[in-house]
């Protein structure tokens, strides 16, 4: 019998979570059956059982893959050499997620919501979603801090503070886009220049 490769695994794994999130996405975590999952995959349950033991194994993949992708993407703006106000480093962000969520099969944003309320049932989903957005803030620290060291931003802000705050915008701006459906990131972003100005 040959080798399973890791990129095969890989692959696979990465395929069952995406038949998942689409499952998630229009009938949330409770609804969904490892049935479902294992419908929409199109593999055999035997496949989908090798690779988790059951729906909470999934659910956790599942959380960990959405919280996880929007620490990616603020980590890599830290990295950009250019200076990076806040509010354009949220404007960055913002126009990545939502590019993402559009490339991405189950809608990440709806599957977001989802891992979210999920976290405040579950303490295992609540530890691994506090670890993700507690980076996720982190990060924002650093952009602050990097801001106030290319003179964008006041020496005199609290960074803490102000990452507290700018986090705080960014599921706000998911569940707008999720339940009200008109907001954009450029005017999300607008009416925060708006404000701050």
């Amino acid at each position: 019998m040959p080798k399973v490769t890791e990129e095969h695994r890989t692959a696979r794994r990465e395929e069952i979570l995406v038949a998942a999130s689409r499952c998630v996405a229009r009938d949330g975590f409770h609804k969904t059956t490892m049935a479902d999952v294992i419908r929409e995959s199109g593999l055999s349950a035997g496949a989908v059982y090798g690779y988790f033991k059951g729906k909470n194994d999934i659910i956790r993949a599942i959380a960990e893959r959405s919280i996880g992708a929007v620490a990616q993407l603020l980590a890599d703006l830290v990295e950009r050499a250019e200076p990076v106000h806040p509010v354009d480093a949220v404007e960055v962000f913002l126009e990545q997620m939502t590019a993402l969520a559009r490339e991405t099969d189950g809608d990440m944003l709806k599957v977001g919501v989802q891992a979210w309320a999920e976290a405040v049932r579950d303490p295992d989903i609540h530890a691994l979603a506090k670890e993700k957005m507690g980076a996720v803030r982190s990060v924002l620290e650093k952009v602050v801090r990097r801001a106030q060291r290319d003179g964008t931003m006041s020496s005199a802000a609290d960074p803490a503070a102000v990452a507290q705050v700018l986090f705080a915008l960014l599921p706000g701006f998911v569940l707008e886009a999720v339940i009200l459906g008109d907001v954009t990131p450029a005017s999300y972003v607008s009416g925060l220049r708006d404000l701050l100005s």
